[in-house]
């Protein structure tokens, strides 16, 4: 009887080690290693079973290599950008109104009424979706899965920087809180007598190293401006600029800018280290330049999250689509959207002269 079971045991291991194509005397550790996110090019070289248990092993493998994917991108909207949790199908930015800031308490306190405003977002749905045909499961053919899994992590992981690049890129065109465009010259402000004011964050000089004379009319011209926001009221909010956003073809100007010790005509640079260099990648001008405030609670731009990035799959063997086209189905999903914050705290140029 010991050596009917154990001739058992024997043929069973030398199946399981033909399925997933690891040696008959496989360690049931060499097994589980098979399903390693480097392996999954390996799987079923000589053909799988498929059943629950191989494709259980399967989705854990394709979500292995998409989550490692996913963590590998660092991204960059975190320095400009802040998450706004979303709860339903938009948000209303009613609360960014009203901002007047601390005062002395003199007899009852001043309520500051949030205005009424029409900046409303409604968040969007994303997807990323692979499908895994049956037959490629059978014959083993699984190598080029692994490299889409990967590639569907990097791009749900890249998905906010998407976001926050569409936000600046549309800028200059696109409304903000208080119904002007989020760059703009005439945003209203109340002075310290009540009436309304324009002021202005955008302007229209190219980003200039040449001469003091050129980077002052530019980049300086951003800074004073900044620094000079005030608050409804009359309260200057008491603003320091401090990173200086540019797609690649103003890289090397920007460089100068905030990096050389003299500008491009050999005069000393007044400007050194008044900022840090954000080159974005996803910046579609030339000429456009951005300055902005980011190391306050708030910052300029804003990821709205209703759900972050998550991986899902439809991969039973009874699904319908695997019943009517014999396809296994793995996606990445999200609900998200992009808005702008205040707009104080940035001043963009188009570029245009």
């Amino acid at each position: 009887m010991k050596k009917i079971l154990a001739l058992t045991a024997a043929l069973a291991v030398g199946i399981l080690g033909a399925a997933f194509a690891v040696p008959v005397a496989a360690s049931p550790e060499m097994a589980l290693a098979m399903f390693e996110p480097e392996s999954l090019g390996m799987m079923g070289m000589a053909g799988m079973i498929v059943n629950k248990e191989s494709l259980d092993g399967l989705s854990r493998n394709i979500k292995a290599t998409f989550q490692k994917a996913f963590d590998a991108v660092t991204g960059g909207w975190q320095d400009t950008t802040m998450i706004v949790p979303s709860t339903g199908s938009e948000n209303d930015y009613k609360w960014l109104t009203g901002w007047k800031g601390m005062k002395k308490w003199i007899g009852d306190k001043v309520i500051n009424a949030l205005k009424a405003n029409n900046y409303v977002v409604a968040n969007e749905d994303f997807e990323d979706t692979i499908e895994v045909d049956r037959n490629d499961i059978e014959d083993g053919n699984l190598g080029g899965y692994s490299i889409q899994a990967a590639a569907s992590g990097e791009s749900g992981a890249e998905l906010y920087d998407e976001l926050d690049a569409d936000a600046k890129n549309g800028a200059f065109t696109n409304k903000c809180y208080d119904g002007q465009f989020y760059y703009d010259t005439d945003h209203p402000v109340e002075d310290a007598n009540g009436d309304v004011q324009s002021v202005s964050n955008k302007g229209t000089a190219a980003l200039s190293s040449a001469t003091v004379a050129a980077a002052r009319a530019s980049y300086g011209a951003a800074r004073t401006a900044i620094m000079k926001f005030t608050r409804d009221g009359g309260k200057p909010l008491g603003l320091m600029p401090d990173t200086l956003e540019v797609g690649p073809a103003l890289e090397d100007v920007a460089r100068v800018l905030l990096e050389n010790d003299e500008l491009d005509d050999g005069t000393k640079n007044p400007y050194k280290g008044t900022a840090k260099l954000k080159v974005n990648t996803r910046i579609t001008s030339d000429t456009q330049w951005m300055l902005h405030v980011t190391k306050r609670q708030m910052k300029p731009f804003i990821i709205q999250e209703r759900k972050k990035p998550v991986f899902v799959a439809m991969d039973s063997a009874d699904s319908p689509n695997v019943f009517l086209n014999r396809k296994f189905l793995y996606s990445v999903e999200a609900r998200a959207a992009s808005a702008y914050g205040l707009w104080q705290l940035s001043y963009g140029s188009t570029g245009a002269g």
